[in-house]
């Protein structure tokens, strides 16, 4: 039985609504990939989960909690990350401040200390450049940053929004090895937006399709052939 269930009735930002009718019941340590075409509303999906819309209407519960009822920061307290698109970090601040401010619930300093060498297994690049701002970092290195600063409370759930974008071709494949790594070795829930439909299909165990806001496939990825992928993205 899923620990996260989505049940949108309609949500947007003010009067425009982009999501209507959003049914989900999200599969516990399974990575689940949302796709479809720009404007289809998969950013605002992550967005409402987070509590980031001032008014979604419907029911959205996580360990039987209306996450609908929270505020944001309560949400993370209850073991939901978000990391939005566009490598977003406290470029003022140096990577391990970054980390440590991912950290900001744990008071053990042991705890902190332990999570932060684990997430650094994970991302050894940042291991060289944890005294340097993340605004100096490259667009791949701040990808990490973002991720490593989420991963610091051991989230039950991971929300991505397009990891892959402005990287490399070979640092998107690595983005993703690395999300699969963290989905198996943690048990993590993740919903992972992404544009870059071939590739996250590769990671991915369910798979949900939007089109002008509403759900047009729900299904294991290897369900989605050429055929069904042209249907969701062209008509």
């Amino acid at each position: 039985m899923s620990n996260l269930q989505i049940n949108i009735i309609e949500a947007g930002y003010g009067k425009k609504i982009i999501l209507n009718d959003i049914n989900i019941e999200v599969e516990s340590g399974k990575v689940s990939a949302f796709i479809g075409p720009n404007g289809a509303g998969k950013s605002t999906l992550l967005k409402a989960v987070m509590g980031l819309l001032e008014d979604t209407k419907g029911r959205i519960t996580f360990n039987n909690k209306d996450l609908l009822k929270y505020r944001t920061d309560e949400i993370v307290m209850a073991g939901i990350s978000f990391v939005p698109q566009g490598n977003r970090v406290f470029i003022d601040l140096s990577v391990k401040e970054n980390l440590e401010v991912g950290g900001f619930l744990i008071k053990n300093k042991k705890e902190l200390k332990d999570n932060f060498e684990i997430v650094l297994s994970y991302f050894p690049d940042l291991k060289d450049k944890l005294k340097t701002d993340a605004g100096d970092l490259s667009g791949g290195e701040k990808q990490q940053c973002a991720l490593a600063r989420a991963l610091m409370l051991k989230p039950k759930i991971l929300l991505l929004d397009e990891p892959s974008l402005g990287l490399s071709p070979q640092l998107v494949k690595q983005a993703f090895e690395t999300i699969k790594k963290i989905n198996k070795d943690f048990g993590t829930t993740i919903l992972i937006v992404e544009q870059k439909v071939r590739d996250v299909l590769k990671i991915s165990d369910i798979v949900y399709a939007l089109r002008l806001g509403k759900l047009v496939f729900e299904g294991k990825a290897e369900e989605l052939n050429d055929e069904k992928l042209k249907e969701i993205f062209l008509l």
